[in-house]
């Protein structure tokens, strides 16, 4: 086989030039454009919705605003209990990410569809604390100090979806309490609910999450981890979700630094932690 070298014409190695002039533009711009649509101000004014237990109430609402600095994405938080979320999630419910209470709603949602696979992550170990109201005239320090005359109700989430609801009831069980107490007990949608009813007097104590339980008018104790399983919480991007890059963005702050030191200032142990 014979080759032919070929020397091209004046006009013709010009268009060539052009040519590539052209395409090193075009990827030059492109480079530009990816640089652009991953930085802060391009996410200005785009909208991440973010379901999460009630637990997280006061903890998110700080992480939001620090999110929301350092991306310029505009945080909404739909609080509630990890049950009816997860429900609302299954009927199509536009969030972004789910953070659970216990990371088996999550885990379940994934089997279904409803999650995106390999996006589960957790985020953070609960604790449960008995609450009363400051001034309240008695001491609350230990479960068995829930058989007072005066405890005449016991407030805790419904166990029905509220995982701390759950945790609640397990304590009352390993104490050996749940049956001589269970007819004190008032139950509230959530964990804030059940925290309102001690808060309003419409139960002179409550079994609650710890990182609600930092409010002021209210003291409380720490119940024994031992006596409750361990309350992982996980959180996952949903899967119809239309902002998917920025959701697993958010999961990540809260699992880097600044989102742990305020988780923690919250009352919140770092993943498996006790």
């Amino acid at each position: 086989i014979q080759l032919r070298e070929k020397t091209l014409k004046p006009m013709e190695a010009f268009m060539l030039l052009k040519r590539i002039v052209r395409l090193s533009c075009f990827m030059a711009a492109a480079i530009i454009l990816f640089f652009v649509l991953a930085s802060p101000s391009f996410a200005a004014g785009r909208k991440l919705t973010i379901a999460g237990a009630s637990d997280l109430s006061l903890a998110f609402r700080e992480i939001a605003r620090e999110f929301e600095k350092e991306t310029g994405y505009k945080v909404v938080l739909s609080l509630g209990s990890t049950g009816m979320l997860a429900r609302q999630i299954e009927q199509g419910a536009p969030f972004d990410a789910f953070f659970a209470a216990n990371r088996k709603f999550v885990e379940d949602l994934e089997k279904g569809g409803h999650i995106l696979p390999g996006t589960i992550e957790l985020y953070a170990e609960g604790a449960l604390v008995i609450a009363v109201k400051s001034g309240a005239g008695f001491k609350v320090a230990r479960l068995e100090d829930l058989r007072k005359s005066n405890v005449r109700r016991i407030a805790i989430a419904n166990p029905e979806h509220a995982p701390y609801g759950l945790s609640a009831m397990e304590a009352l069980k390993s104490a050996g309490l749940w049956e001589e107490l269970k007819s004190k007990l008032v139950y509230g949608e959530n964990i804030r609910q059940a925290l309102q009813f001690v808060e309003s007097g419409n139960a002179e104590a409550g079994i609650i999450a710890r990182s609600v339980a930092n409010s002021p008018g209210i003291e409380f104790s720490e119940v024994p981890s031992n006596l409750h399983k361990h309350i992982s919480q996980a959180a996952g991007v949903v899967s119809s979700s239309k902002e998917k890059e920025g959701a697993r963005a958010f999961i990540k702050f809260v699992n880097g630094p600044k989102g742990a030191l305020i988780m923690k200032k919250y009352g919140f142990l770092p993943p498996g932690g006790r």
